[in-house]
């Protein structure tokens, strides 16, 4: 980047008959700058932004070939979890993904959710966890405690193996909000997750972070 600024006028005594006007600062940049398929350039003596095209990564419910999932279900409220999974085993099947391509793996309780999704997740053979189980609130504050550590547990199983990890764990102050939400009058939440998971699959795999065999891209921007 240049700057050029004309020279400043000396200062003038208290006694100075005349004071000259002070020039116009003239200020010219020339830069530009690559970052993730954006060109930014600044001309001289333009306070304009050229952008190349912007580039939107989003995912597509009809490219499922090749694409592998794994789900990893909470035995306990299986009165909620199973249909759930039904929900979302159904929208896979919708959208054309085969069942050999879908392992589920069912954990004790929704606790427990987060360090198998991870090591599911480090284990390369997926393009995306889903995470099923539902957390009730009873007369303690045990609620609190295992609804926010299975949160903690899903958000960090996908920032530690770079793969999506859905979370569907409902959270719910009794037993009818859970069971509305796993097929009664507030739909699957269950089904909702499985096409998040394709949307989250696409917007991480265009991105060039990771390539779709799963293998990660040491050409990119991201360290492997």
């Amino acid at each position: 980047m240049d700057v050029v600024c004309s020279s400043l006028p000396s200062p003038r005594s208290r006694s100075s008959a005349a004071i000259l006007p002070r020039k116009p600062t003239a200020l010219s940049f020339s830069s530009s700058f690559q970052f993730q398929g954006f060109v930014v350039d600044r001309k001289q003596s333009s306070s304009s932004i050229q952008t190349a095209a912007v580039r939107h990564l989003v995912g597509s419910v009809t490219k499922t070939q090749g694409l592998r999932f794994a789900v990893v279900v909470a035995r306990f409220n299986e009165i909620v979890t199973k249909p759930l999974l039904e929900g979302a085993l159904d929208t896979f099947r919708k959208y054309s993904v085969n069942e050999e391509d879908i392992d589920v793996v069912w954990v004790p309780g929704s606790f427990e959710i987060g360090i198998v999704a991870e090591r599911l997740g480090k284990s390369r053979n997926y393009h995306a966890i889903l995470c099923i189980g539902a957390v009730i609130r009873g007369d303690t504050t045990h609620y609190d405690a295992v609804a926010n550590s299975v949160a903690s547990g899903v958000l960090s199983a996908g920032l530690n193996s770079g793969v999506p990890c859905i979370f569907g764990v409902l959270t719910c102050e009794n037993m009818d909000q859970a069971l509305n939400r796993a097929g009664g009058k507030s739909g699957n939440k269950g089904a909702e997750c499985a096409l998040m998971a394709d949307h989250s699959i696409w917007g991480v795999y265009r991105s060039k972070m990771v390539n779709i065999d799963g293998s990660w891209n040491c050409n990119s921007e991201f360290s492997c």
